[in-house]
């Protein structure tokens, strides 16, 4: 799975909105503690959320317009809005070096077709088509240790 986002191809910068305007932003992303927590709070109140496909809003989210809009939200980065467009950007990390605010990626079917994002302690937050909302799950569960593809590093939580 890695090959197909090698280093090669992964995108080293994003837009970030600010108060004048766009600009490029290198990858990882600092963010303070405040705006993480932010992040948590938002996934908190977004719980009761259904999931629906193609969805982009509080009315109904998929996996990657759900990740979309926090990282939005909370870090005023605009993400793509695919989890396949996702996985190009930052760094690959494996499963062991994960740390908190990292995009997880998994591979239903032969390419990335799930995207949630990494909470620590081995629990990450996504939009679930199974659950049929949002929900916090483990790296654990079978299906998604399974279908584990790779995490990425797009964001770095000042310490």
């Amino acid at each position: 799975m890695e090959s197909k986002y090698s280093l090669k191809k992964r995108k080293t910068s994003i837009s970030c909105l600010r108060s004048v305007g766009r600009e490029q932003c290198t990858l990882p992303v600092k963010v303070s503690k405040r705006s993480y927590k932010t992040m948590l709070h938002s996934i908190e109140q977004l719980k009761k959320v259904k999931f629906r496909y193609g969805g982009t809003t509080t009315k109904g989210f998929d996996c990657s317009g759900f990740v979309q809009y926090l990282y939005a939200k909370a870090f005023n980065l605009a993400l793509p809005r695919v989890s396949r467009s996702m996985a190009l950007l930052g760094t690959v990390v494996p499963r062991e070096q994960l740390e908190r605010g990292d995009l997880l990626f998994f591979a239903f079917e032969k390419d990335v077709s799930h995207v949630g994002v990494y909470l620590g302690s081995g629990k990450f937050a996504h939009a679930s088509s199974a659950a049929k909302k949002i929900t916090i799950s483990s790296l654990q569960e079978r299906s998604y240790a399974k279908h584990f593809a790779f995490g990425a590093r797009i964001i770095q939580v000042q310490k």
